[in-house]
């Protein structure tokens, strides 16, 4: 038996089907991690579908309708992936280039959001800056509000600058879905 696999670079569940649809039987990330070589292997000799595979991510999959994200990253195909990955959550999106648009946001309506997703280079004003910005608001949810770095950064001082800037913790790229669903069910 034949098996094709898919490798992309990027982390899009919800292209499955259409990878199935085009003859693939699995989608691998770039870059390849051991633990996904692994399971790749895993589902070939465990037999499960595709299908399977999606029908069960998508089974699985929390909502969040009613709450809404505010995603802050300058290259638009990452903000493009991540409301693609969420849209199955039925949480509300909206999107800032920079994080000046981003404060600005904030600060024009701070009980709107629920979470924040903050890319950390980017021009005009960058994540950690944008942070702490939002964190000085005399704004009560200035203090609360969830602020996820968002950053192929994932070295441990890098985690720890984005904790001391004052974000809430952090998620690597490439975006891992299961990851960034744990992380919202733990601040949402």
């Amino acid at each position: 038996m034949q098996t094709v696999a898919l490798l992309a670079a990027i982390d899009i569940k919800t292209a499955e089907k259409e990878a199935m649809d085009a003859g693939a039987d699995m989608v691998m990330t770039l870059p390849l991690f051991p633990s996904n070589v692994v399971r790749a292997f895993q589902t070939i000799v465990s037999g499960a579908s595709v299908a399977e595979r999606l029908t069960e991510a998508v089974e699985e999959t929390e909502s969040f309708a009613g709450r809404h994200l505010l995603l802050v990253d300058d290259v638009e195909i990452n903000r493009e992936i991540v409301i693609v990955l969420l849209e199955p959550t039925g949480i509300a999106i909206e999107c800032a280039e920079n994080g000046a648009i981003a404060v600005k946001a904030f600060a024009e309506n701070p009980d709107r959001y629920d979470v924040i997703l903050m890319d950390v280079q980017m021009p005009v004003m960058d994540g950690y800056e944008a942070t702490q910005t939002i964190r000085a608001m005399e704004f009560a949810a200035a203090k609360t509000v969830p602020i996820i770095a968002m950053t192929a950064n994932v070295f441990k001082e890098d985690i720890e600058r984005s904790i001391s800037a004052g974000m809430n913790d952090h998620i690597g790229k490439p975006i891992d879905f299961d990851e960034v669903l744990k992380k919202l069910n733990t601040y949402l």
